[in-house]
């Protein structure tokens, strides 16, 4: 026997609740504080494929980093 799913949720939201009617509320009023405390970035899908997780793209940007200062020190050296 199959189960039936109803297609629309349940409006179990009170009347009272009338959001449309409240005052004060202010968007985006934390965003600078969330930002502080993360560093998060979105991946082109094509860079993202390269790429099983995040230990992955910080192992991958380390060594970059490590090249970059390599070439860095042998160009300020000649």
């Amino acid at each position: 026997m199959k189960k039936v799913f109803e297609t629309e949720m349940a409006d179990d939201l009170r009347p009272e609740y009338d959001f449309a009617q409240m005052e004060g509320g202010v968007r985006g009023k934390y965003v600078e504080r969330y930002r502080q405390g993360t560093n998060l970035v979105l991946l082109d899908p094509d860079v993202a494929q390269a790429f099983p997780n995040d230990e992955a793209v910080n192992e991958a940007l380390r060594l970059l980093i490590q090249v970059a200062k390599r070439q860095q020190s042998n160009t300020t050296v000649q």
